[in-house]
């Protein structure tokens, strides 16, 4: 289950055919990061590098150069070399390059400062993102002034420079349906490893462990790294927008909050289910719960193609006002409430972002100064929730230290919306159900 190879060639197809005549486009991989002294982070591929064309080795340049006679797609890449690859894995080189992802053209990345600006020179337009990699921007003007350099004799530099992000960010938006395949896949492996935290948790655990549980049934499904690091607070650490040390013991009679989704085949989920460390929730955090759980369903009410991006958030923070004024958290009437923006207190980040090759996936939520549009094809995340500070003294003992967000990712369909992320447990019952061995 991947995205097929026709499929890459049919974005790059569609992204230069929204280019300007006689432009090029440059789009570098990510870089290897350093871990500790000699040890690296596992390398994972930029995404609008990965979108384009499937390739996961660093130290790669991705170039489209539309209506180039020699071939449209050029990538520079690591040689092949058997003293490396012995230590490290194996390479493509630029004969795999062309020959399993697509280039019509491929040469050693040793070689990029000798070629890349031949194929510079004379465009009118050079479409880059700058401001990823001070390293490599600097290389692209070193490129662009040798050709300002020999303008005498004939050179001709290009004539602007266009940020490639807009337009390959808009396509990245729309989901294909592989793509969709790939995001149910995330979204089933994340909700099998939260149903198997919620019968593993216990009091006294710490809160690691349960961070390992999640992983280990990552990998059982397929997924070998999560999405982001995952987040596992128990008590008033949920409180926390982004706890992320998990390290204190989980306490009887405590909500435990867990955001934390797998990463499948580059594709993202994100997920987070809030539930009681014993397994019974108190009346108090049954109370919140319902809240946050009335939220959420307003919020996906409000997902459909016609509507735009910020009124599942609206309904969001409706509910939520309404009912924190009923429970006595706020005081006075909840339009005030929502006009003077006090329920942020309890409610301070918004619904949801884009999801998708990015945990925050790339898209402008606005669009000429309006709230963009719904569209089929769109994902994103709807996440309401509650924090009452432990050291909030301005509401009653009871609700202080508890935490309760409720997150789950959802595509826009052409008649409303599709949970992806349907088999976590979200109803109190069921998750008590759950972890009594239901």
């Amino acid at each position: 289950m991947r995205i097929s190879a026709s499929e890459f060639t049919r974005r790059r197809r569609r992204l230069m055919d929204m280019m300007e005549p006689n432009s090029i486009a440059i789009v570098p991989s990510a870089r290897e990061t350093q871990r500790s002294r000699d040890t690296e982070h596992p390398f994972r591929q930029d995404s609008d590098f990965y979108y384009l064309c499937g390739f996961v080795e660093p130290e790669s340049v991705l170039v489209l150069v539309p209506g180039r006679d020699h071939g449209e797609f050029v990538m520079f890449c690591r040689e092949r070399d058997p003293a490396q690859e012995l230590w490290h894995g194996r390479r493509a080189g630029p004969e795999g390059a062309c020959e399993h992802f697509g280039a019509d053209d491929a040469f050693p990345v040793s070689d990029i400062d000798e070629i890349l600006p031949g194929l510079i020179e004379g465009r009118e337009r050079v479409y880059y993102s700058m401001g990823r990699s001070a390293g490599f921007d600097r290389r692209i003007m070193d490129w662009v002034n040798s050709i300002r350099s020999k303008e005498s004799s004939g050179a001709v530099p290009p004539g602007e420079f266009t940020d490639l992000d807009h337009m390959l960010h808009d396509m990245r938006l729309i989901k294909s349906a592989a793509e969709l395949r790939l995001m149910r896949r995330a979204g089933e492996i994340t909700a099998a490893a939260h149903r198997r935290v919620m019968q593993a948790c216990e009091p006294g655990l710490p809160e690691y462990q349960l961070e390992g549980e999640m992983h280990y049934q990552f990998t059982r499904g397929g997924a070998r790294f999560p999405a982001y690091q995952s987040i596992v607070g128990g008590g008033r650490n949920a409180c926390t927008l982004h706890y992320v040390e998990n390290r204190d013991r989980l306490r009887d009679g405590d909500l435990v909050l867990i955001d934390a989704g797998c990463e499948f085949e580059y594709y993202a989920a994100d997920v987070t289910r809030t539930f009681p460390v014993n397994g019974r929730f108190s009346p108090e955090q049954r109370q919140l719960y319902d809240l946050v759980l009335a939220a959420h369903q307003a919020a996906c009410a409000e997902i459909r193609p016609g509507n735009h991006w910020n009124q599942p958030h609206d309904a969001s923070v409706r509910v939520l006002t309404e009912g924190l004024c009923a429970l006595g958290l706020l005081e006075g009437d909840p339009e005030a409430a929502i006009e003077s923006g006090a329920y942020r207190e309890f409610y301070m980040h918004r619904v949801g972002h884009w999801l998708g090759l990015d945990v925050h996936d790339v898209g402008d939520y606005r669009v000429g100064g309006e709230w963009r549009m719904l569209e089929p094809g769109m994902v994103l995340t709807v996440e309401p929730g509650i924090y009452v500070a432990a050291d909030n003294t301005s509401v009653a003992r009871k609700w202080r230290g508890i935490g309760i967000r409720i997150e789950d990712d959802v595509v826009v369909t052409p008649g409303g919306y599709e949970l992806l992320t349907e088999g976590a447990p979200r109803r109190p019952d069921d998750i008590e159900t759950l972890m009594a061995g239901g």
